[in-house]
């Protein structure tokens, strides 16, 4: 399986940087992974509705360019699919058995996705109805996966 994240801005936070690098080594076993970053769009300080959808749009536009034309997109979006761990696994399991071989997670920055971006999505995901900071959302997503691959595997994982 290949999976590739790509992630609107760049990991500043040498704690964020550890933690992808941790889940990256752990997720080597499982899968080919691959992190992308694109460019954050600046959003003006008390940005209107327009100004975050001209910000979402400019970011859409780097992430389309970067989605690979045999990846299975998958939107990270709080309005998503919620899962727990083992439906997630489940999720990720069948997968493969439905001819995907690389699934392509998408985060967005902070303003979000574009509209037009996740109707593109072949599935949306949420892992809760919190917001979370775009590099947070990283981490929590690879931890995921990892937790996946392990259940899939039924492999020792605390729960």
């Amino acid at each position: 399986m290949k999976i590739t994240v790509i992630a609107v801005g760049k990991l500043k936070e040498k704690y964020w940087k550890s933690a992808i690098e941790e889940y990256s080594k752990r997720l080597g076993r499982y899968c080919s992974l691959n992190i992308v970053e694109v460019a954050d769009e600046k959003c003006p300080e008390n940005a209107s509705e327009e100004d975050m959808n001209i910000v979402r749009r400019k970011e859409a536009e780097r992430i389309s360019a970067k989605i690979s034309p045999d990846a299975f997109p998958v939107t990270m979006e709080i309005g998503g699919k919620a899962f727990d761990s083992e439906g997630f696994a489940s999720w990720m399991d069948r997968l493969p058995h439905q001819g995907v071989s690389h699934i392509a997670f998408i985060i967005g920055g902070s303003v979000g996705l574009d509209r037009e971006l996740c109707t593109r999505s072949r599935q949306a995901v949420s892992f809760s109805k919190l917001t979370f900071p775009h590099q947070m959302m990283r981490v929590i997503l690879l931890e995921q996966i990892y937790r996946a691959f392990r259940i899939n595997r039924n492999e020792p994982y605390h729960k």
